[in-house]
């Protein structure tokens, strides 16, 4: 028990309690706290208790926290602690969540959420008010307001009426009526035999509004079980037809718990099944190669040019359609693929009168990169991105459609859930896959939606939740096994190196020290830890798992680190990159041809072998090998791209580990024999050959028709139509075209790459203001001490007949003469003093100073606020102002206490 004397009256009297240690955890795990800087801990308390911020604070508790905001709601206040267990464990009493309370409490506390000592626990004034019961807003308890609340707008003749109905003496006013009400609904004893003297029917009526929502309708004319109910108060109306069940009664039908589920530990993850670590490893690497394959085709698709911008930004659903076929895969998943490549600055638009989407010069430099690393670069890029390709094809709150590479699919949550989603699976033993509903039930515990939860649970095989969390992390689980960061539903030794979690001395990632291995094991160790450190874990004051860990900051109960700050990510991802090369094939040079035209590569193939094949030949399948397959188009494309037969062969020879087959050459060579017989030129065009008997077969097929062909002599045809058009009509008929220039000379149809100009990736859109590092923490927690001091640092009285000084957070006003006489002053005393001070930017703060000399119209002094000398102008001082005997920051030990 604390002593009440001693108890703090504020928020702000609670913070300055705290050492700096505590203020850190506080200001880490709120950081809009200082965004910007509060003057003074009493700036620091108001806006810890402004709506925004509690909001916030409220929707990053875990279940069982949140359950115990919502019982202080719902208590007197100040609660004590005794009455808090009593609300959270019922008459029956429950061992386990008397054991995990405290450690609840202690988390409120360190958030600001709650202050006060044992004896006199608050809530903050916001909180209490988002959380307690209203008419319009029920609380998450299910309980109604209390027989105060209730009664307020009553007359006080019908509150008499009620407490004769309920057998109590009557009294001299309302007020003392309420109490005497209060009294027998909160009395165990009196309120049992008040409800066994009601009939069946009206406890049926209580039984239906007990757990909540606590209110009901009524007619003007009440049925006789509920006449007998609202005569004895057990029923109060709230308004015209509307009547409550007050908080008390509904407490002793409860037996006097505030849930009717307290869940005080996180749900276990379920295993769906185990493999070994290799095979686990081996099949994540199969999945980085696919991922990687899969951007690169989709790199070499959008080469020359990709599909256009939509008005509104985006691509268009047929455009995704075909890049989905291209690449082979579903269209969520082409999403995926298109969005990941942006997020990684592989892919924008090129911002031309026609925009279109393509390549960036970047995309170049991350080709050359080692396989390792442009995996590593796709894995950092996903795990810290906003882009949330799942979202793809859904509406947004103006019922838009959401396209890929447009606007509206950032969710700052994502990077968080992701992290939390692959850190629950690092938990597990390695080579464990969880179930996805296990995983979706310890977010949603750890993460609570404020308000009522269903008491029905779903259909079997439908998803329990549609909130964003829970879709966020089923895509992550999709996504991560796309991307190869796990395998089989297991997370990967490069996963857990992805997370910083891997252990360079193992040949596996483990855990770091403080990181039990299971999903629930780490409360009994945080306290083992916190008592060998010697701190008291008395009721209430017991540490959370973070203050034992000593790292970032870790989620309620588990543990868990937070994202990696970016440098520390940079090393993750490398040392990701390093674990996933050996698993990784290396490029082959070297392919084996078949008989039957194809030729089979057996592993990925080198850049300039792979590049050339895929000219060639055409695609024919994909997978651990994959299939190409020549065609007469094939090695016509090879020719217009300015190859000739015996280079064709010469390749071919010098990368195919089987003799080259006898129709592959017949095939090169007859098409180049025929190849460039016919010229194709802008006439519109035209059309010559040195064989007019080869033209006059032309003119003569009926599929020329629609090009309508006209000769102009023995050799020459004319058409209309364009020479694109002509090329493409005469190769529909079997012919090999080729197409030339002005000069005559043959035109070499090598694609030409398009770029954009050099674009920066994506910025991330964050989850607030960033978790500030611990240099910022420090200069943070000395500048609000130091303006608490200059704000709490008593100051001499007013002479007679002066007028008061300046109240609490109000600058010291003197005349431009006093001011300079009371500095010089203190030069020759050695005295500090409090000035007020108007920076360069119009910044009003409040000082205590030790003036060392005058000068020039300047004042240089030690700063106690700054700790440090500066230099002052005497005409931005507002005022000074003496402080009283015995202040001037003398011997202050920065507690603030």
């Amino acid at each position: 028990m604390s002593n009440p004397s001693t108890s703090p009256r504020s928020l702000a009297e609670a913070l300055r309690s705290r050492d700096d240690a505590a203020l850190a955890v506080l200001l880490r795990s709120r950081p809009d706290l200082i965004t910007p800087v509060p003057s003074d801990l009493t700036q620091l308390a108001t806006r810890a208790g402004t709506r925004a911020s509690v909001v916030r604070a409220l929707e990053r508790l875990d279940r069982f926290a949140l359950q115990t905001a919502e019982a202080l709601a719902v208590a007197a206040d100040p609660a004590p602690y005794d009455e808090l267990l009593a609300l959270m464990t019922g008459d029956d009493g429950d061992d386990t969540v008397a054991a995990a309370l405290p450690r609840a409490v202690a988390t409120l506390r360190e958030q600001a959420l709650v202050w006060g000592g044992d004896d006199r626990l608050r809530l903050v004034r916001t909180a209490r008010e988002l959380l307690a019961p209203t008419p319009q807003h029920p609380s998450p308890t299910g309980l109604g307001p209390g027989v105060r609340e209730a009664t307020a707008g009553m007359s006080p003749g019908r509150v008499q009426e009620i407490v004769t109905a309920a057998g109590l003496p009557s009294t001299h006013d309302a007020v003392s009526a309420v109490a005497a009400l209060t009294g027998l609904f909160t009395d165990r004893r009196r309120m049992a035999e008040l409800l066994a003297g009601l009939p069946e029917e009206s406890l049926d009526v209580l039984e239906r509004l007990v757990w909540g929502p606590p209110y009901g309708q009524v007619s003007a004319e009440p049925a006789a079980r509920l006449r007998r109910l609202l005569d004895r108060g057990l029923l109060l109306p709230t308004a015209p037809g509307t009547v409550v069940l007050p908080r008390e009664a509904a407490l002793h039908l409860r037996g006097g718990r505030a849930h009717r589920t307290v869940e005080p530990l996180p749900p276990a993850l379920d295993a769906a099944g185990t493999h070994r670590p290799r095979v686990v490893d081996a099949t994540a690497a199969g999945q980085a190669h696919m991922a990687l394959a899969t951007v690169e085709e989709l790199l070499k698709e959008w080469d020359e040019g990709g599909p256009a911008v939509l008005r509104a930004g985006g691509l268009s659903v047929r455009d995704l359609k075909r890049t989905a076929v291209a690449l082979d895969v579903p269209e969520p998943v082409g999403a995926f693929w298109v969005e990941l490549a942006y997020a990684a600055g592989l892919l924008a638009s090129d911002g031309e009168a026609d925009e279109r989407y393509a390549a960036t010069p970047e995309a170049d430099a991350w080709l050359e990169r080692p396989a390792a690393e442009r995996w590593a670069r796709l894995a950092e890029t996903w795990l810290t991105a906003t882009r949330t390709p799942g979202l793809v094809g859904g509406r947004d709150a103006k019922d838009r459609s959401l396209s890929a590479l447009g606007p509206g699919l950032d969710r700052s949550a994502a990077p968080e859930v992701r992290h939390r989603v692959l850190t629950l699976l690092a938990a597990l033993p390695e080579g464990t896959a969880p179930t996805p509903d296990s995983v979706l039930a310890r977010l949603r515990w750890e993460r609570p939606l404020r308000g009522p939860q269903p008491q029905q649970s779903p259909q079997p095989g439908a998803p329990q939740d549609d909130d964003l969390r829970a879709r966020l992390a089923r895509w992550t689980l999709t996504e991560a096994e796309l991307l190869g960061v796990t395998g089989r539903g297991a997370l990967s030794t490069q996963g857990r190196a992805l997370l910083g979690l891997t252990d360079p001395a193992g040949p596996h990632g483990t855990h770091p020290a403080g990181h039990s291995g299971t999903a629930t094991g780490t409360a009994p160790e945080a306290e083992a830890g916190a008592g060998a450190a010697g701190l008291d874990l008395g009721p209430g004051d017991k540490l959370p798992a973070r203050h034992v860990a000593g790292g970032a900051v870790a989620g309620p109960l588990t543990g868990a680190p937070g994202p990696l700050p970016p440098a520390a990510q940079a090393v993750a991802t490398a040392a990701a990159g390093r674990l996933l090369a050996p698993l990784l094939p290396e490029p082959l040079d070297h392919v084996l041809l078949q008989a039957d035209l194809t030729a089979v590569a057996p592993g990925p193939l080198e850049r300039p072998l792979a590049a050339m094949l895929g000219v060639l030949a055409d695609v024919e399948s994909k997978g651990g090998a994959t299939v190409y397959r020549f065609t007469p188009g094939s090695v016509r494309r090879a020719l217009d791209a300015g190859q000739t037969a015996t280079d064709l062969h010469a390749f071919l020879a010098a990368h195919a580990r089987t003799p080259v087959p006898q129709p592959l050459t017949y095939l090169i060579d007859d098409v180049a024999r025929r190849h460039g017989r016919l010229r194709v030129g802008a006439a519109s065009a035209y059309l010559r050959c040195d064989d007019d008997a080869l033209l006059t077969e032309i003119l003569a097929d009926k599929r020329a028709q629609p090009l309508r062909l006209r000769r102009l002599a023995p050799t020459v045809l004319a058409t209309q139509a364009d020479p694109a058009a002509l090329l493409d009509g005469l190769r529909a008929m079997g012919f090999a075209p080729a197409a030339e220039s002005a000069e005559g000379d043959v035109v070499i149809t090598r694609p030409d790459a398009h770029r954009t100009p050099p674009r920066t990736a994506p910025v991330p859109v964050p989850d607030g203001p960033p978790t500030p590092d611990g240099t910022l923490l420090t200069a943070a927690i000395r500048a609000i001490r130091a303006g608490d001091l200059a704000a709490t640092t008593p100051r001499k009285p007013s002479p007679a007949g002066v007028e008061d000084g300046p109240g609490p957070g109000e600058l010291p006003r003197t005349s431009a003469a006093e001011t300079l006489a009371t500095v010089q002053a203190a030069v020759l005393t050695g005295e500090a003093v409090w000035i007020g001070f108007v920076n360069a930017e119009g910044g009003a703060s409040q000082r205590v100073i030790a003036p060392i000399r005058v000068e020039g119209g300047f004042v240089t002094a030690y700063d106690h606020t700054a700790d440090e000398v500066r230099t002052f102008p005497l005409h931005r001082v507002t005022g000074v102002a003496e402080l009283a005997e015995g202040d001037g920051g003398e011997g202050d030990d920065g507690n603030g206490s």
